[in-house]
């Protein structure tokens, strides 16, 4: 399959003041293009041209000479989710209630989530990400981060929430706080109905 470039769901400028149109341009139209275009160069004569995005992806994971691909598919695949992550007026503390009743057995109040998330992301060292994610065995939700463009996926865990803490993501709005763009982006952007989206659909299933 040929990967493509998705629309963002939302204006440039309606994320702001929490994230503003000149990141999001670059984020969008440079960082995650050029993933969808080395992504689709590099997965030529591989043999995965026909498998689905994830199933490419944890091939690659597993093949130790494959390594550039599975970074520019591991960054396409999460930044399909990390645009529908986002929302105009998110945020806040009203989850969908399965959801919500998850996390509290999982991990504890909303606040506790909050704080681990807030924890995590903060403290990746250089480039990454960090995830609210579910354990496609146990089905139990934690919160984990990644480096670089890994994610939670060729772990057998399924990512329902993820912010990405490159710096591009951030270094425009916030310059080197990477705490106060992460609570800024928790409390304010969240689209907490996709996350319950995903959530319900269950853990992810790949084909063998």
């Amino acid at each position: 399959m040929t990967f493509e470039l998705p629309e963002l769901p939302y204006a440039y400028d309606a994320l702001d003041p929490y994230m503003s149109a000149e990141t999001l341009e670059f984020h969008h139209d440079k960082h995650h293009k050029a993933y969808v275009d080395k992504g689709n160069e590099l997965i030529a004569g591989t043999g995965l041209e026909g498998a689905s995005l994830e199933e490419a992806m944890v091939s690659a994971f597993k093949d130790p000479n494959r390594g550039g691909l599975f970074n520019q598919l591991g960054q396409h695949y999460n930044h399909i989710h990390f645009w529908n992550w986002m929302k105009p007026n998110g945020g806040g503390t009203s989850l969908p209630g399965s959801l919500e009743a998850k996390i509290k057995e999982d991990i504890g109040s909303f606040d506790d989530f909050r704080g681990q998330f807030m924890t995590k992301g903060a403290g990746q060292f250089g480039s990454g990400w960090v995830w609210l994610a579910q354990d496609g065995a146990s089905g139990k939700l934690e919160v984990i981060s990644t480096p670089n463009g890994e994610n939670p996926v060729p772990y057998g865990k399924t990512p329902l929430l993820g912010c990405d803490v490159w710096e591009h993501s951030y270094y425009i709005d916030y310059r080197n706080a990477r705490p106060k763009y992460l609570e800024a982006w928790f409390d304010n952007l969240v689209n907490w109905e996709y996350v319950g989206e995903l959530f319900e659909k269950g853990p992810l299933k790949l084909a063998a």
